[in-house]
């Protein structure tokens, strides 16, 4: 799959963006503060509805103005798509071949997007809730049913805790519905926690080869799923996982009334990444952190292909300059002729842009963009 056509009106500093973009590799030229980042922020909200960057859809929207807009036109192997995005003040909403999306996450998936950011190395060395959110936002993205119930779980789960709250200071006494809201979160629990083993084994076997690959080194990179309940396992069947998140809302129901909030679930789980079986975490060199970052984001592109037959689009955000010669080298061998790639630079020396056949670069200032000859959108 591969973006052709991108519109981005009032978004951040993009104020009126109309860009053909090459269906192989783009590069965007600027100084920082420009709009590089922002282009591809764009992008990466006009596949999945939301930013990596913030939280707040209204900061998104152009100073002074009510609305920002993005669209685009996707070539699939299959078929075409016109994908649009509006974002006011009030939600937003989505079109796909200019009919409105009622939900969201029927929109979700129809363009696929990897970003990797100097910020994602934080992926493996910061907190467990940066790995929650890995998981939400890429299985989410490929697979509808994974958005279904990972948005259904937060649901559920901010019904129980509310009322968990409400028992702790008093205000409520039925801890027979309180039950009733363990049991639907169990149920939900499950379903997520199945299809987070199921995915993450597929992603461990390409990450493994890609870290392999990158490093040229006889380390082994083995990614582990750490659910909050360690009594869950693998083989686990959703029935099985249900029953195991059932007993442990009920061993933990006293404690949970007394602080107020579910102790345990998907909320809280976590991935390990092991080298030769010593965490990352707390084990792992810079460097070694960099490469795993980099070789998780090159499985997700595998991953994306197995499960849905595309390859998806990869935003690379400044990264080039993080890396050394040979993973550079690596990287830019691995995902060529494979993905639509968009990279963002501040200058193109001391990259190894040699493997690149005829890239398409821009340069971007004030938010406006331009081929190396001329402006492209007044």
């Amino acid at each position: 799959m591969y973006l052709k056509h991108f519109l981005a009106q009032n978004y951040r500093n993009l104020q009126q963006l109309n860009v053909e973009f090459d269906p192989n590799v783009n590069i965007f030229i600027g100084q920082n503060a420009q709009g590089k980042t922002n282009l591809l922020e764009a992008i990466y909200f006009l596949a999945l509805t939301r930013s990596h960057r913030t939280n707040k859809d209204q900061e998104l929207i152009t100073f002074d103005q009510d609305y920002a807009n993005i669209s685009g036109h996707v070539y699939k192997s299959q078929v075409d798509l016109d994908l649009r995005v509006l974002i006011t003040k009030k939600g937003k909403k989505a079109w796909i071949n200019r009919v409105e999306q009622a939900k969201l996450s029927k929109y979700v998936g129809q363009l696929n997007a990897i970003l990797f950011s100097p910020e994602d190395l934080d992926l493996i060395k910061g907190a467990p809730a940066i790995r929650r959110r890995f998981m939400d936002q890429e299985f989410g993205q490929i697979n509808p049913e994974y958005l279904y119930f990972a948005s259904k779980y937060r649901q559920v789960l901010q019904q129980k805790n509310n009322y968990l709250k409400q028992l702790a200071k008093g205000e409520a006494h039925d801890r027979l519905f309180l039950d009733v809201l363990s049991d639907q979160l169990a149920g939900v629990a499950a379903e997520v926690i199945v299809r987070r083993f199921k995915f993450l084994s597929y992603l461990r076997e390409y990450a493994r080869d890609a870290y392999e690959y990158i490093s040229s080194s006889s380390e082994k990179l083995t990614v582990i799923y750490r659910p909050a309940v360690a009594e869950i396992a693998a083989e686990d069947n959703p029935e099985s996982v249900y029953q195991k998140m059932l007993a442990s809302f009920q061993k933990n129901k006293a404690a949970e009334i007394r602080k107020g909030t579910t102790l345990s679930g998907p909320h809280r789980d976590d991935i390990e990444f092991a080298l030769n079986d010593k965490d990352a975490h707390f084990y792992g060199s810079q460097g070694q952190q960099r490469t795993i970052a980099l070789s998780i984001k090159l499985a997700e592109i595998q991953l994306v292909h197995q499960l849905t037959g595309e390859y998806p689009l990869l935003l690379l955000d400044d990264v080039m300059s993080e890396l050394d010669h040979s993973r550079q080298s690596a990287l830019l061998n691995y995902i060529h002729g494979k993905t639509q790639t968009f990279i963002t630079t501040t200058d193109l020396a001391g990259i190894s842009w040699e493997i690149i056949k005829k890239p398409k670069v821009y340069r971007i200032k004030s938010g406006k963009i331009y081929l190396e000859k001329g402006e492209l959108n007044g």
